[in-house]
């Protein structure tokens, strides 16, 4: 009888309860989440490119050194674009000369211009005053009809050569205006250029834009590189941010605003999303999380977390805790537990917070369930 009881209970299935989670059934709220991943990131970080087509001469900064607002980071060969830049230097003063001396030119032929006007209304009055004297001097029989016509003709051939000149002096004051307007317009394009060459030649000083850390740099001395290519990155690692991304077929659940649970390990941090790009890219969307303690001890940049979304909150519902069975909404089976003996259930799960799953049938309050993956 005893080898035929132990025998039995040799084969009975059993497993000891140190291997099993479980845990009860009861009623209260659940704010439901959506999964996703993520990545903590520096909340500010920003990328040194290179200006110029050059070449590394110096390095004076490794990453994972701290550096300073200024603080020289490395060298690059700036010869050509320094003799460019003086270059320029000196084609602006030959610019600026050209340009008084065109003022002074035309303001000389203006002068001269209206002296030539001048001499003529002298000589229009001296014709009117002739003319005069002759129409008199007819009027009286001292004079002849043709010679008081050829007076009006010269004072009418003056006075037209007068309203000429004069008209000669509008139009040249305003061709010398254009013509200013040209010239300052030219010199102001260049110095544009010139201020453009003393940016260049202002960033490819590369110096650290902030207090922050020294991510990378490109310390490859003698090396090449190109106008726009990543020489250095800079990064805030005193406060972060968690990048993540969710399944397409969450988008409408997403939303600005919304609070987030970042799971670190044991670690919960809560936080707002931010900044959802538009766009789908690989079946997933991209958004930024912006964490309420962004200066948390335990967060590390490129460290992987999970991230929950919060999309409702559901009121006296049953519930028991999340964890690695739990997949989506549907029907589960689950063992409960009563007496020491394991019972597989039909249950039906709803939706789920990171801390808890709906119970929608199948289970009762206070009810004991494994949640462990069987």
């Amino acid at each position: 009888i005893i080898v035929v009881v132990m025998i039995v209970r040799f084969l009975e299935g059993s497993i000891s309860t140190k291997n099993l989670v479980i845990a009860p059934v009861d009623k209260g709220t659940i704010e439901i989440t959506i999964p996703a991943s993520g990545k903590v990131m520096p909340l500010t970080e920003e990328i040194i490119v290179s200006p110029i087509n050059s070449r590394i001469l110096e390095v004076y900064k490794e990453a994972g050194d701290s550096v300073n607002i200024g603080d020289p980071i490395l060298k690059l060969e700036l010869a050509t674009i320094e003799t460019d830049y003086k270059q320029k230097l000196d084609e602006m003063e030959m610019k600026k000369s050209r340009l008084v001396q065109s003022q002074i030119s035309l303001n000389n032929n203006i002068s001269e211009m209206q002296m030539q006007l001048q001499v003529k209304e002298m000589k229009l009055k001296q014709l009117q005053t002739e003319l005069k004297n002759e129409q008199y001097l007819d009027s009286i029989g001292a004079s002849t009809a043709d010679k008081v016509r050829q007076t009006a003709l010269n004072y009418e051939v003056a006075k037209l050569e007068f309203q000429q000149l004069k008209q000669q002096i509008v139009n040249q004051k305003k061709s010398s205006e254009a013509e200013a307007r040209v010239q300052q317009l030219d010199l102001n394009i260049f110095e544009k250029s010139l201020a453009e060459s003393a940016r260049l030649l202002k960033d490819a000083r590369i110096l650290s834009p902030q207090k922050a850390t020294l991510t990378y740099v490109n310390n490859q001395i003698g090396s090449q590189v190109s106008a726009g290519s990543q020489i250095a990155i800079v990064s805030d690692l005193s406060n972060y941010k968690v990048q993540a991304e969710i399944a397409d077929s969450y988008a409408e659940k997403l939303s600005p605003g919304a609070k987030a649970v970042i799971k670190i390990g044991q670690l919960h941090l809560t936080g707002t999303v931010v900044n959802i790009t538009p766009s789908v890219k690989n079946g997933a969307i991209n958004f930024i999380v912006m964490l309420d303690d962004p200066s948390n001890s335990r967060l590390r940049s490129g460290l992987k977390t999970d991230v929950f979304v919060t999309y409702g909150i559901r009121d006296d519902v049953l519930r028991i805790p999340n964890g690695s069975y739990y997949i989506e909404a549907g029907d589960y089976d689950l063992w409960v537990v009563k007496d020491g003996t394991a019972e597989k259930r039909k249950v039906k799960l709803g939706e789920s917070s990171f801390e808890y799953v709906e119970v929608i049938s199948g289970l009762d309050i206070s009810e004991q369930v494994i949640i462990s993956d069987m």
